[in-house]
């Protein structure tokens, strides 16, 4: 018997991480102002990353 599958598991990565993103983020009840700036942070940091490779 094979396990039921779910819409995201033929989704893109980038897809799925945004999801677990969001729901970290609401199941921990963040602030959204919070949430935003860390999310830029991290947006800051890959992007050095990026252009250091």
């Amino acid at each position: 018997m094979s396990e039921p599958t779910s819409p995201l598991d033929n989704a893109p990565d980038d897809v799925k991480l945004a999801v677990d993103l969001i729901y970290l983020l609401e199941s921990n009840e963040v602030d959204i102002e919070t949430a935003l700036s860390a999310l830029e942070m991290v947006k800051n940091d890959l992007l050095s990353k990026q252009q250091q490779t």
